[in-house]
């Protein structure tokens, strides 16, 4: 397959003032977008490489697709994946998001959210923060609810909120390789193995802590979900139980929702699987944007008050940075840990 289309990064300057990395794939110049994706990645990932086929495949089908690392993860600065509000990661991509949109080319563009894992999550909880301005979402595998299974003992969360304030960073949260749980293909494993962007050691306590809140309060308000969306997910998966997926599509007050579960799949649905099965799941969710773009669009008359600034490459910084094995000057490896 010609590889039309064009990639782009630029890093942003949040209106909290944290250095985020972002990116973009673009159909081929010659080709307007039908419309534009926005991704949210999972915990641990990164957009740049982690989720490169994602944008690219999406970009041939002439979408233009836009990622943004979270703090703390890829190549946005931060302690590696530690998340002291989830709020703050919601806001970030919000204003990113919206910076996109507002611009010329985009203005009358239809706006999708595409979530995956913990990124179902953030993609919720955008919605939720705007609920008429996204026009859809897809939500692979999404963290949405806490499995029955997996919930731990309201003793045990009462004892790990009492160290939150002393200890919010270490890494004492006990964890299973989440990694070989979750992407099926033994050589697509190694390559997310050996990506030194994502985070592989164990969870810091108070990002467990966020990410379990952060999951309950989404439980609690699935009825509130009232975008169009499509939810997918491997009927074999361990990391999210696919019991997670069917109560998002039974609660949601959506009139325009499908879910799509693949027998004998895992979690990595898009870049864990065998490259006939990433085939399938990818000809779905672009059939799926391809049947919504046809939708009235508001064209956005105004550029919005962010308060965010765009940089061509990181700005200077006092410290350092590592090309070994640290990152943006933090003391701390830049390894893997986790498809959430």
């Amino acid at each position: 397959m010609k590889m039309e289309f064009e990639y782009q990064e630029e890093y942003i300057k949040s209106s909290r003032g944290v250095q985020l990395f972002t990116c973009r794939w673009l159909p081929s110049n010659s080709c307007s977008p039908k419309g534009l994706v926005f991704l949210c990645h999972g915990y641990g990932m990164e957009c740049s490489g982690f989720m490169r086929e994602c944008g690219i495949r999406l970009a041939h089908a002439k979408y233009a697709v836009f990622g943004i690392d979270y703090e703390g993860h890829g190549r946005s600065t931060g302690s590696r994946c530690y998340i002291k509000k989830f709020e703050n990661i919601v806001n970030d991509c919000d204003e990113f998001f919206k910076s996109v949109c507002a611009e010329k080319d985009y203005r009358d563009k239809g706006r999708f959210l595409y979530g995956e894992s913990m990124g179902g999550a953030v993609a919720l909880l955008l919605h939720r923060k705007e609920p008429s301005f996204y026009n859809g979402a897809v939500l692979v595998a999404p963290m949405c609810k806490i499995s029955e299974k997996l919930k731990p003992h309201p003793v045990v969360v009462n004892i790990l909120t009492g160290f939150e304030g002393l200890i919010p960073k270490w890494k004492i949260v006990p964890s299973k390789d989440v990694i070989k749980s979750a992407f099926k293909d033994p050589v697509k494993r190694e390559e997310i193995r050996n990506n030194k962007l994502i985070y592989q050691d164990k969870p810091r306590l108070k990002t467990a802590l966020e990410m379990l809140r952060t999951s309950m309060r989404i439980e609690e308000s699935l009825n509130q979900v009232i975008l169009p969306f499509l939810v997918l997910h491997g009927d074999a998966d361990t990391v999210t139980d696919p019991e997670i997926s069917k109560a998002l599509y039974e609660q949601a007050s959506s009139e325009d929702k499908t879910m799509k579960l693949y027998p004998g799949m895992w979690h990595g649905l898009t870049a864990g699987e065998t490259d006939e099965n990433v085939g399938i799941v990818f000809a779905d969710i672009v059939a799926w944007l391809d049947k919504h773009t046809n939708l009235v669009v508001e064209p956005l008359h105004e550029a919005f008050n962010i308060g965010i600034e765009k940089f061509s490459s990181p700005p200077s910084t006092t410290n350092k940075q590592s090309h070994g094995s640290y990152l943006c000057g933090f003391k701390e490896p830049r390894t893997l840990h986790s498809a959430m």
